[in-house]
């Protein structure tokens, strides 16, 4: 297994942080970056949380939670297959045919089942609304208000060329449907600690993005006791009472893992990125280092 890169903010302070530090691909934390963006939306007036989107029947907190009945293309073997031999990513239109994406698995919030496919949805959304790029609205609506400004959505390979992308170089981020944010692991930490501590949100609607629907129990090789999922936030319990919020990203040659919770010391914030790894293996190392804090 390959060594582990860590970053860690506690108090608001990252830790003393590589200058050389590579960019590495962000995954599915892009999904809190998109959650955050359209909650702007909802903070500014442009949305509603329990509006109707995209011509329903699901709404924007359904489809932020998982819950909107959506189907996710990670379930056809021939997505897989077309990534492993390097093809070019297939039109939208065409993923959400072979999909069959119009069929709801279950009726909304009748149900829970991760779904990319709701977060394209949300980056459509988040466009219609802005009447701007998905590039431009999560910049000018959270990457610069938070202090990220080298994050930045990959869409071509020639954008990964400077990412560390492990065993998958020449991987095409238009596989991944709702966009692929790029940028170091101290961004990453930096970015949750400021969204979940800082004044982006006000505090009601910050209080909405964490409210979780428990999906169960201890899952195996993870480190959760209680498993659940918010607004565009993973959400889990750890021994010792400790609740951990933020996301876990897996994509071909690597793992990410971001998350924050309220130690003795204040806040504290651990992003850990790993090549060719479990996810659960990289969350063990982000609970270590948080323990280490508490």
């Amino acid at each position: 297994m390959s060594t582990f890169a860590c970053s860690l903010v506690v108090n608001g302070q990252l830790s003393a942080a590589d200058s050389q530090e590579p960019p590495v691909p962000w995954w599915s934390f892009t999904k809190t970056v998109l959650a955050a963006t359209a909650l702007t939306l909802v903070r500014d007036g442009l949305l509603s949380l329990d509006e109707v989107v995209l011509g329903g029947p699901f709404t924007l907190r359904q489809l932020l939670k998982h819950e909107a009945g959506l189907a996710d293309y990670g379930e056809l073997a021939d997505y897989h297959a077309a990534v492993a031999r390097g093809d070019e990513p297939w039109p939208a239109s065409e993923m959400l045919e072979r999909l069959d994406a119009a069929r709801l698995r279950y009726q909304p919030e009748a149900g829970w089942g991760y779904s990319n496919v709701g977060y394209l949805y949300v980056a459509r959304v988040i466009e219609a609304r802005t009447a701007t790029s998905l590039q431009s609205a999560m910049q000018q609506r959270v990457l610069q208000p938070l202090g990220v400004t080298s994050v930045r959505l990959a869409k071509t390979p020639a954008e990964l060329a400077d990412v560390d992308m492990g065993s998958a170089a020449g991987y095409h981020p238009g596989w991944v449907y709702h966009g692929l944010l790029v940028g170091t692991l101290s961004d990453a930490a930096l970015l949750l600690d400021r969204l979940l501590g800082d004044s982006l949100l006000p505090a009601e609607l910050l209080a909405q993005m964490q409210e979780r629907r428990v999906l169960g129990g201890p899952l195996p090789g993870r480190p959760w006791i209680v498993a659940g999922y918010a607004l565009g936030l993973m959400q889990g319990d750890i021994e010792g009472d400790i609740l951990l919020s933020g996301h876990t990203g897996a994509g071909p040659g690597s793992v990410i893992a971001v998350y924050r919770c309220i130690t003795d010391a204040g806040p504290a914030t651990c992003a850990v990125f790993q090549k060719d790894a479990k996810e659960g293996d990289v969350e063990a190392h982000v609970v270590a280092a948080l323990r280490h804090c508490h």
